[in-house]
């Protein structure tokens, strides 16, 4: 007999704001926030879920709406979904649930995404000291290609994937997770000193009732206060897998989460597109309204048994993923190294994130060359199918980075060329990004052997 088609457990109304669906979502992690479905292990179900920014950001000609984003709403997920065996019982803290992505996609009529930068004083992105302003750039959807106005000769498939995929944490694990990024927040930059060469701020995005979505606890009850002002923000991945943003997690592959809370309580969000290693830009890949159909089993006692705890408590561990088959096929690639030696020429010691900003300026710095903004580039290195690699971590003083672009994408050959290249205006395409100004007035990071 044919399998049945995937039975609805959460859907949305793109029309709606999200604490108005039927099945309100959430945007904070705590294990009081109520499930909203219920699925068995080896039953076929769909998840239908609204962008990251809830549904805020159009389909136009301005990054407005991105400049002036409230990231206090950011990240509104569907669910949680209880999850028990097919005899009816719940899954247990201890308990590892086994999650399998049989199809994903777009919302139908609805094939279109976005990828931006957030403005300095609001969010900003990994290279927010050179990109300081918001920007945005409209992707749409032809089958598995995207392709924007805003970034012309560029045309690819996309790996589609959820951004966040987790599962509740327990009370103990809530309080892990706020103490340890309180501390980092407290204590400043000055124990860092990556933070003089990463920009991105805040250092943790702690707790806050601003924004908070806490599904079927109305603002009205007696708890949310207290709830709203425990629970986690979505942003960071974390030992319960959350924002993960690994863009390979596609079509057939698998996820081993840990189980902290009786039923697990599952939820989803931050459908993409298409992703970029390292989603760079921050809103960096085509976030877009989609849909997840899964399947799910219990594996009992498996967080004992397969995951090895690494801190001071069992709780201490993380998710195993086994990516699926499905992804595109690129045969020739351009690829950028970057090694621990800052814009300032500073030598920093086997640092890989110094590494990788400096492997993804090459390459925007070289793209400028085959006429697009340097903006453009940012916001294509963040969402195309390129790859991002530590390809060396242990030869002091200089960890060693590569970004690997695939040529096939673009309409032009961007491989160095041995003939010589006639002399005369560089050729630039045209439109640009949709951008913002910048009205801060914190200084922006310049190469100081590049005049452009």
């Amino acid at each position: 007999m044919a399998p049945s088609t995937p039975r609805v457990v959460v859907k949305v109304d793109l029309k709606k704001k999200p604490w108005e669906q039927e099945q309100p979502l959430h945007n904070r992690w705590h294990p009081e926030i109520p499930s909203v479905a219920q699925v068995k292990a080896g039953e076929f179900f769909r998840v239908e879920m609204i962008d990251c920014m809830g549904g805020t950001v159009k389909d136009n000609s301005s990054s407005a709406d991105i400049k002036h984003a409230d990231l206090s709403m950011s990240h509104c997920l569907s669910g949680p979904i209880r999850v028990v065996d097919e005899e009816g019982v719940a899954a247990k803290p201890g308990d590892l649930l086994a999650l399998e992505i049989c199809n994903l996609g777009p919302l139908p009529g609805d094939e279109w995404g976005f990828t931006a930068s957030f403005d300095r004083e609001n969010g900003g992105g990994f290279l927010t000291d050179h990109f300081p302003c918001a920007s945005k750039a409209i992707w749409y959807f032809e089958g598995i290609y995207a392709y924007s106005p805003q970034i012309p000769g560029v045309r690819f498939p996309g790996l589609t994937h959820p951004g966040i995929v987790g599962t509740a944490p327990s009370m103990e694990l809530l309080r892990i997770w706020n103490e340890r990024e309180r501390q980092i927040e407290e204590n400043g930059v000055k124990p860092f000193s990556l933070c003089e060469v990463v920009h991105q701020r805040p250092l943790a995005n702690l707790p806050k009732a601003k924004g908070c979505l806490l599904g079927h606890i109305d603002k009205e009850a007696p708890e949310w206060e207290r709830i709203a002002k425990e629970a986690a923000r979505t942003l960071p991945g974390r030992e319960n897998g959350g924002n993960c943003d690994i863009k390979n997690l596609s079509t057939g592959s698998k996820i081993y989460l840990p189980v902290f809370v009786e039923g697990a309580n599952l939820s989803t969000g931050d459908m993409h597109f298409s992703q970029g290693d390292g989603e760079i830009s921050f809103c960096g890949a085509i976030e877009m309204n989609g849909f997840l159909e899964l399947k799910c089993d219990i594996i009992r006692n498996g967080m004992k048994e397969y995951l090895t705890p690494m801190g001071p408590t069992p709780l201490h561990v993380n998710p195993i993923f086994e990516i699926g088959p499905v992804e595109p096929r690129f045969s020739e690639w351009l690829v950028f190294e970057g090694i621990s030696v800052d814009e300032s020429g500073r030598q920093h010691y086997l640092d890989a994130t110094v590494a990788y900003k400096r492997a993804v300026l090459n390459a925007i710095d070289y793209l400028y060359k085959f006429g697009y903004s340097k903006e453009q580039a940012y916001l294509l290195l963040s969402c195309c199918p390129c790859e991002g690699r530590i390809s060396g971590i242990v030869d002091s003083p200089n960890a060693v980075a590569t970004l690997a672009i695939p040529i096939s994408i673009f309409d032009q050959d961007i491989r160095p060329k041995t003939r010589k290249v006639p002399s005369g205006p560089r050729i630039v395409r045209k439109p640009d990004v949709l951008k913002s100004t910048y009205d801060g007035k914190l200084p922006i990071t310049k190469n100081p052997s590049c005049s452009t």
